[in-house]
């Protein structure tokens, strides 16, 4: 190859390389210190609920009296509910949020028509959750009690509402995650015969199946920690019920119910509790980072 056609790299200057460095022990003291701070809450929530772990120890996660009264506390019921109540909300909102991807990621809308409704859906997410939960209140719970079994808050209007809450960060980084994906791919798909649909299906998605699953572990995780509207929605019974109709119960709303008034050991047990959920949302997102990257490598 001739010289004259070979892109010349200049040297870099010793202020580009201090820049360089500082911004990267900037980065990695930032890194470390958010790091410092899970892990000095983790320690903090820990040591005030050391008397209720010592007490109860593991049979706090399968009893379900919650007594103040007498101090006998469990969490099973609110552990049921928000793992139902979080995994009912990813049922519905995952397929309509990747069928929101899909047909926003496509041509099948003019360009401007598209960034609007990319725009309103994305606003979804900035909606506070009160606001949620005043509208599952009066208009969601009204209309469910029109064809259902449903006679007031319970276990389905709160993961109505917590689908919709959820939908916006699932259809937003899906379809980020489709859109990245390289036109190549479509177009070597297509020139090999493949319809549009079978290029969709069994090559776009594939391919951008690592942040399309992000973001679905993303959105559970919102989920699984939802606090306001929950609280408003989902009757707060301490009380394991497999209908999807009755009130039932989820960690945060036990802890935004009580936790004002608590005080002596019923702290140390709402703190137990908190401590459960934090490891339950810490595994979430372990597995989903170990998942990522492992589809990252194939």
């Amino acid at each position: 190859m001739n010289n004259n056609y070979q892109k010349k790299i200049e040297p870099r200057s010793g202020m580009e390389r201090t820049l360089d460095n500082t911004f990267y022990w900037v980065a990695k003291i930032f890194a470390f210190a958010i790091a410092g701070v899970l892990v000095w809450i983790t320690i903090q929530v820990g040591l005030k609920a050391m008397p209720a772990v010592q007490r109860f120890g593991l049979s706090f996660l399968t009893t379900s009296s919650w007594n103040p009264v007498d101090s006998q506390y469990g969490v099973w019921p609110a552990i049921y509910g928000t793992l139902v109540s979080s995994f009912i909300a990813l049922a519905i909102s995952v397929p309509i949020g990747l069928g929101v991807a899909i047909f926003l990621s496509e041509d099948y809308l003019p360009p401007a028509v598209q960034r609007i409704i990319v725009f309103m859906v994305e606003l979804l997410a900035a909606v506070p959750s009160v606001v949620y939960g005043l509208w599952g209140i009066f208009v969601l719970i009204p209309f469910l009690k029109g064809f259902t079994p449903l006679r007031g808050p319970g276990m389905l209007p709160a993961a109505l509402i917590l689908s919709v809450m959820i939908l916006p960060t699932i259809a937003a980084i899906s379809r980020d995650a489709v859109t990245n994906v390289d036109i190549g791919l479509r177009q070597a798909a297509v020139g090999l015969g493949a319809t549009r649909w079978e290029a969709i299906l069994k090559i776009i998605l594939p391919a951008a199946s690592s942040g399309i699953i992000g973001g679905i572990m993303l959105a559970l995780g919102r989920a699984l920690g939802e606090t306001m509207a929950v609280t408003m929605l989902i009757g707060n019974s301490n009380r394991v019920n497999p209908s999807v109709f009755a009130p039932s119960n989820t960690v945060s709303s036990l802890l935004a119910n009580q936790f004002a008034e608590a005080s002596g050991f019923q702290v140390a047990a709402l703190m137990y509790a908190a401590l459960i959920l934090f490891f339950i949302t810490l595994v979430v997102n372990v597995l989903a980072q170990l998942l990522v990257t492992r589809l990252q490598k194939i």
